[in-house]
């Protein structure tokens, strides 16, 4: 049987002596330190302490040690330049006119569309809601106005609704509350009034009521009327109604071809009703 080599039976030899040493130097702390004489310390004390060394020896040994040494990474070698030209020509989008697109030229084309877009024009309702200044009540008289004939004598015979006032009259009793007002001479023209306005459509698509077309025989009977109804619009053709009117109506349009110029801002001028709303 082969003997161990010399080196290694010297290393052991050395251990088990600082084995010893250290056993006894920590018996002789503890005596010391607890009044214990050396003497009185069996040998299995003295084993379990020198195992406690065995023990701390080690682990500090073990603690102590160096880390393996790392292997280093090798590096990637760059792509090829080919390589690389054929990874960016496969990101780029080819249009058909041979020029190359990016997000950023996309962006910049929906902003410059957006800008030259054509502006939206504003509907009838929002026209009529605005001129009107969000008034909810309004009065207007029909001759001249609403009919196309302009004098009480002329109701006695026939009566016509101009044919632009129907959408007018639609968009204002959307959101206003509209009372429609005329002198007539007799029971024959309120027929032939009633009658026009419903072969027009005003009482069935227009929202208008019969109970809200009102008669009377002198021109002050229309202003008796406008005054108990206390609209924030009233729409007439009398300049001497109007200004009767002007300190107790908030807004006024006079509906005349001559254009008359009033003191009041409260009194407005239009050549005619479909005028006044821009069409």
């Amino acid at each position: 049987m082969a003997e161990p080599p010399s080196h290694l039976s010297s290393f052991k030899d050395e251990l088990i002596q600082l084995i010893k040493r250290l056993g006894t130097y920590l018996a002789l702390k503890m005596s010391n330190l607890f009044s214990i004489s050396l003497q009185k310390l069996d040998p299995r004390s003295v084993g379990a302490i020198a195992g406690l060394a065995v023990a701390i020896i080690f682990t500090y040994r073990f603690t102590r040690s160096p880390a393996p040494p790392t292997r280093r990474q090798p590096k990637r070698q760059a792509p090829t330049t080919s390589s690389t030209a054929i990874s960016t020509q496969s990101n780029i989008t080819l249009m058909p006119s041979g020029v190359y697109s990016s997000s950023e030229d996309l962006r910049a084309q929906n902003t410059f569309d957006e800008f030259f877009q054509p502006v939206k024009q504003p509907t009838l309702g929002q026209i009529v809601r605005q001129k009107l200044n969000e008034g909810r009540k309004v009065t207007c008289r029909l001759l001249g106005v609403i009919l196309e004939e302009s004098s009480p004598e002329e109701l006695q015979t026939k009566a016509t609704v101009r044919p632009s006032m129907f959408d007018v009259l639609l968009e204002i009793t959307k959101f206003c509350d509209l009372y429609l007002m005329e002198r007539v001479i007799d029971d024959e023209s309120e027929k032939n009034v009633l009658l026009a306005l419903e072969n027009a459509g005003i009482f069935t698509s227009g929202g208008l009521v019969k109970d809200k077309v009102l008669f009377c025989s002198t021109e002050n009977g229309r202003t008796s009327f406008v005054r108990q109804l206390e609209p924030d619009w009233h729409i007439d053709t009398n300049p001497e109604i109007v200004s009767q009117l002007a300190r107790f109506i908030k807004y006024q349009l006079h509906v005349s071809p001559v254009k008359t110029e009033w003191t009041t801002g409260k009194v407005l001028s239009s050549p005619s009703l479909e005028k006044f709303f821009g069409f």
